[in-house]
């Protein structure tokens, strides 16, 4: 027969399930340990919101038709990044030119789009987070190849209030969108100081213990057993916030911060093997700047970040495990406007970051002489990448994932 004091126990434990994160509780209940493993591939998505101006990205600084085309807002020949002998990236982008020259840990792969775009920033993404042109879409192509194998997934949010993308949705689990470390805190419900004292000590007691519950009483044995593990992944976490000193430092900003976390992550073990993280303000119209100016000071967050991260995760033995894939969902139109800025276009560039990434140019550089009325004309579908990721990556169907068969494009190393 149950004492008061397993009552007061068991409901105190059975409210602990509303006060840790979604993830770790999950994982507490699958009663899976956490760990990592070396062989485990990490892929982290980077989207580029509003459309990014591939050609002062990737420049092609050989060419005069692109100084023609773009008289006042062309990268300088003495200011690109030199990739190869005519094409090299933004001066801001020095990090990620750094990662080629003295890496060998990136690959850009050239004129990806898709055929018939859309010039619409909504259904242009929605079309490249469902990975198909359907004109319903519900089911991103990461949610899809979740079916396939329930791979452990993060939606780094640069606040409380953003919405986890469509990539992620149709997944057996909803992906938990988080800000910070303190998102896996432990947490209780008492209003008072005391109460929530008192709450914590028995979490507290019982995870540490593992004891809690008894023959009689299962149900508290297994809430116990559900804190335990739980309670176990909560505390490694804050000890890995309290004492995670980075390999090399991580730029200041936004991108920056939730690069770090993943990073942070990744070192403590959660088992995590996809990140997902968004950065707005690609929607150059007006003003974009050369050199320097708007587009510049995105680009160098970017390129900075992404260097940050990947550095960080090398020097502590991940460099071969990661894969950083940015993308945006259309390029910018060959020529400047009026406005000093570049409008809605098609083909762009995507690039992948890691140790394990071909090094170099991937796919033919736009052919700026045959513009398709303004826009660049693609090269590559961005689903011959997504099947790379998907297959060579991940180790998922890509075929059941996009509808079809698309050839795998070669952005991995044989």
């Amino acid at each position: 027969m149950s004492t008061r004091r397993d009552f007061i126990k068991a409901s105190t434990l059975l409210g602990f399930g509303g006060t840790v994160p979604t993830f770790l509780g999950r994982t507490a209940l699958a009663a899976e340990p956490l760990g990592k493993s070396d062989k485990d591939t990490i892929l982290v998505v980077v989207q580029l919101t509003g459309g990014n101006d591939g050609l002062n990205t990737v420049v092609p600084y050989a060419n005069e038709q692109y100084y023609k085309l773009r008289p006042t807002i062309a990268i300088p020949k003495n200011q690109v990044r030199k990739l190869n002998d005519s094409l090299g990236l933004h001066p801001a982008m020095d990090a990620m030119a750094k990662l080629h020259a003295d890496d060998a840990a990136l690959c850009v792969v050239q004129g990806v789009g898709y055929p018939n775009p859309s010039q619409s920033h909504f259904r242009s993404m929605d079309i490249w987070q469902a990975a198909s042109t359907d004109e319903t879409l519900t089911e991103g192509w990461l949610g899809k190849g979740l079916k396939q194998k329930p791979l452990a997934t993060f939606h780094l949010a640069a606040s409380a209030n953003e919405v986890a993308p469509l990539a992620l949705a149709g997944a057996p689990a909803r992906a938990p969108s988080i800000t910070s470390l303190e998102d896996f805190q432990l947490k209780t419900t008492a209003a008072s100081g005391k109460d929530q004292a008192a709450q914590k000590s028995i979490i507290t007691s019982a995870a540490t213990s593992g004891r809690g519950g008894s023959a009689a009483n299962p149900l508290l044995d297994f809430v116990s057993r559900t804190a335990t593990n739980t309670y176990a992944s909560s505390e490694r976490l804050k000890q890995i916030g309290k004492g995670y000193t980075p390999k090399v430092p991580y730029p200041e900003t936004g991108l920056g911060n939730r690069l770090k976390l993943a990073a942070q992550l990744i070192e403590a073990g959660v088992g995590a093997r996809i990140f997902y993280v968004s950065l707005d303000g690609f929607d150059t119209h007006a003003g974009q700047g050369a050199a320097t100016g708007a587009h510049a000071n995105l680009l160098r967050q970017v390129s900075d970040a992404i260097a940050a991260f990947y550095k960080d995760l090398a020097g502590r033995g991940h460099g071969n495990r990661v894969c950083v894939m940015t993308f945006s969902e259309f390029g910018r139109r060959g020529g400047e406007n009026g406005s000093k800025g570049t409008d809605h276009g098609s083909g762009a560039p995507m690039f992948l970051v890691g140790g394990k990434v071909k090094p170099g140019i991937v796919g033919d550089n736009p052919n700026l002489a045959k513009l398709e009325k303004g826009n660049l004309p693609f090269a590559t579908d961005f689903r011959s990448v997504y099947a790379a990721v998907l297959e060579k990556w991940l180790g998922l169907d890509a075929k059941s994932v996009l509808g079809a068969e698309f050839k795998p494009a070669g952005v991995f190393k044989s």
